[in-house]
């Protein structure tokens, strides 16, 4: 990643998810519902709830909000019948992009998305056209400093399927999405701390753009992030801070 620090552009992410924690919170709301609707109230036997739940917590959602989300969905969602869809496509400079929604119609939101595409400069593509550039996992990034062995040691231990460091001393540990749950329990429990913690699409090959191109991938991102239906948007482009 040459010419980027990726602890400066994980900073400059989560800035950005902070300045849109409205959007989030609506976001995660959405998530706990269908979770609660599809495996029922109990995160002890609800691993998808459970995550939900724990992405709550960690943007510091008030309980009685996310309480709330878990009794409407056990209540059946009357009325609301949401579709999770994916889609696929490229930005600027071919860069990938894959685009979760969780929708109550799906005529209207890939209509949406097409039309994000198409007016910021990519193009929405076919499914299976760039999901084969990424990695579904738990993903977990410690900032430089911290101890690779003992990362290492815990993570192997709970299940990790990689643990690596970068150049500038940033740890990245890797496990199946199954997984997440035990192995991040394991970190926190030994004192570990991710700055970042999620399962994920992560890229498996990576796309620099600069100047022009960047400011033109990050309008676009941004204009997909924030249409009503779009739960989660995934891209192999790497953009300046």
């Amino acid at each position: 990643m040459a010419g980027h620090s990726k602890w400066a552009n994980i900073q400059h992410r989560k800035g950005r998810q902070d300045e849109k924690r409205g959007k989030l919170f609506t976001r995660l709301i959405k998530e706990i519902t269908v979770a609660a609707k599809l495996g029922g109230g109990d995160v002890a036997i609800n691993p998808r709830l459970r995550l939900a739940v724990e992405k709550a917590s960690d943007a510091n959602m008030p309980k009685d909000t996310v309480q709330r989300a878990i009794q409407k969905g056990v209540g059946g969602l009357e009325g609301v019948n949401y579709e999770e869809i994916r889609y696929e496509g490229y930005g600027i400079a071919g860069a990938a992009v894959i685009v979760d929604v969780m929708t109550d119609n799906r005529t209207r939101t890939v209509a949406e998305v097409r039309h994000a595409f198409s007016k910021y400069g990519g193009n929405l593509g076919t499914d299976g056209s760039v999901a084969f550039l990424f990695k579904h996992c738990g993903q977990f990034l410690f900032a430089p400093g911290t101890s690779e062995d003992r990362v290492m040691e815990v993570a192997i231990d709970a299940g990790a399927e990689d643990v690596s460091s970068d150049d500038e001393g940033g740890i990245e540990v890797l496990c199946a999405p199954n997984d997440y749950s035990q192995v991040k329990a394991a970190l926190e429990g030994a004192g570990l701390k991710a700055e970042v913690a999620e399962i994920t699409m992560k890229p498996m090959t990576e796309s620099e753009l600069e100047g022009d191109d960047a400011a033109r991938m990050q309008k676009l991102l941004d204009v997909i992030e924030n249409l009503d239906d779009v739960q989660q948007v995934y891209t192999n482009a790497v953009l300046p801070e």
